[in-house]
C-alpha cells in the first residue's frame, strides 16, 4: 500500500502515521528524518541538502524528490510506504508521480486530515514532543501515562518554541497556500481520503481504515 498523508500542522498526522504504519507493516517516510539520515551519513544528498539548511533556505525541489526517491528504493518499500512531510506542492506532487512512474509505481490513495484553523491553534499550543525518541502527546487529548514523560523511552516531554498561537496560524497560512492546492489535485485523480479530524485520534484511525479497505 503506497499512501501520502496530508493535513495542516496540528491535524495529528504523527499520531494517526504511526498508527498507519503498525497496521499495514509499511515504512513512515518523513522528509526531515530522510534530511537528517542524509546529512548524518555525509551523502551528497545530504550534504547538498545542509547547504541550504544551514543558510536559511529551503531545498530545492529537484533534491528533495532525488532524496525521497532514493529513499523509495530500499528493501523495506518493496510492500509500499506512508509519505509525510512529502510532496508540498503541486509540482513536487507531480516529480512524484515521475519518479513512482520510473519504478512502474503509482499511489494507492492520499490520506487528508481536516481540521479547522481554530482547532488546530489549540492543539498545537497543548502539543508536547519526546526529547528522546520524538513521541508526541498532547495535554487535552493524547495526554502521556506520567506528566512531563514519554510513555515510550521515559525521556522528558518538551513543547516547541514555534508552537504558540502566532506562529501556528502563520504556519496554517502557509499550509493553506502551498499544500491545500494537493487536495484538488489529487481530488482529481479520484484517490483522495478525506478525514474528519475533529474526531477522536480513534475515530480518526477508524475513518482511515475504513476507507482504506
Amino acid at each position: 500500500m503506497r499512501l501520502v498523508l496530508l493535513g495542516p500542522p496540528g491535524a495529528g498526522k504523527g499520531t494517526q502515521a504511526a498508527q498507519i504504519t503498525k497496521r499495514y507493516n509499511i515504512p513512515h517516510i518523513s522528509t526531515g528524518d530522510i534530511f537528517r539520515d542524509n546529512i548524518k551519513r555525509g551523502t551528497d544528498l545530504g550534504k547538498k541538502a545542509k547547504e541550504y539548511m544551514d543558510s536559511g533556505l529551503l531545498v530545492p525541489d529537484d533534491i528533495v524528490v532525488s532524496i525521497v526517491k532514493d529513499r523509495l528504493t530500499k528493501d523495506d518499500c518493496k510492500d509500499g510506504f506512508l509519505l509525510d512531510g512529502f510532496p508540498r506542492t503541486v509540482n513536487q506532487a507531480h516529480a512524484l508521480d515521475e519518479a513512482l512512474g520510473e519504478m512502474s509505481l503509482k499511489l494507492d490513495n492520499v490520506i487528508n486530515i481536516d481540521v479547522a484553523k481554530e482547532a488546530l491553534i489549540s492543539r498545537a499550543i497543548g502539543r508536547r514532543i519526546c526529547k528522546g525518541c520524538g513521541a508526541t502527546y498532547h495535554i487535552e487529548f493524547n495526554p502521556p501515562k506520567q506528566n512531563g514523560k514519554c510513555d515510550v523511552c521515559g525521556e522528558e516531554l518538551y513543547q516547541r518554541d514555534d508552537d504558540t498561537e502566532e506562529t501556528v496560524a502563520r504556519r496554517i497560512e502557509v499550509y493553506m497556500e502551498q499544500t491545500k492546492p494537493l487536495i484538488d489535485y489529487y481530488s482529481k485523480k479520484g484517490i483522495i481520503i478525506n478525514v474528519d479530524g475533529k474526531q477522536s485520534i480513534e475515530g480518526v484511525f477508524k475513518d482511515i481504515v475504513k476507507s482504506l479497505k
